[in-house]
């Protein structure tokens, strides 16, 4: 968890237990919790069982820059979704073959780590049922936006991001992608100033 959320929160499973008493008006929707792995899964947890809700792992991996894979220049997640920061490409005058590579390796550990955490079950259905996708935080946002891209490849009648703790530059470009976004703590405000959805 990063920083801010571990300030306000003792772990994940504090922070998913606020999370769900913030869903808690999804849960007359029968949703499908889907938890990021492997950081939002502990929240996402929480979250589904408050709300009584069938819990699923999603897969998004972070493409890392060459030469310095810690700083993510764009994210993959399951199903063949691919989310690039073409300002930090081209800034860092990465090169196609790079590019390439990096996007490669990036599927290749979402391959091995759908393997571990689903085995050869099929993702848990969404079409038609309100989805949450849940992680333990929000950074630049890229990973966020490539699992929201993918889950509503999934057709979900209504996509909600839910995230204990983010920055609000990143928060707002993703509102785009889901039907509701909820952040209760936004970074340098106090906990609970801002409504879930």
């Amino acid at each position: 968890m990063s920083e801010l959320a571990t300030a306000v929160f003792a772990d994940r499973h504090a922070a998913g237990r606020a999370l769900g008493a913030r869903l808690h008006s999804f849960a007359g929707e029968e949703p499908v919790v889907l938890g990021l792995a492997r950081g939002g899964v502990p929240v996402a947890y929480e979250v589904a069982q408050q709300l009584r809700a069938p819990l699923d792992v999603l897969v998004v991996r972070k493409i890392g820059a060459p030469g310095n894979p810690e700083y993510g220049i764009g994210a993959v997640a399951e199903g063949d979704v691919r989310v690039l920061n073409w300002d930090a490409v081209r800034g860092l005058l990465v090169s196609a073959d790079e590019l390439e590579t990096a996007i490669r390796q990036a599927r290749a550990e979402i391959d091995v780590r759908v393997q571990r955490y689903r085995g050869a079950r099929r993702p848990r259905e969404v079409r038609g049922r309100t989805a949450i996708v849940v992680d333990d935080g929000l950074a630049t946002g890229g990973t966020a936006r490539a699992a929201l891209r993918a889950v509503r490849a999934r057709d979900p009648r209504r996509l909600v991001l839910a995230i204990p703790v983010g920055a609000p530059d990143s928060v707002e470009p993703l509102r785009a992608e889901a039907d509701d976004v909820g952040v209760p703590v936004r970074a340098g405000d106090a906990m609970g100033s801002r409504p879930l959805v």
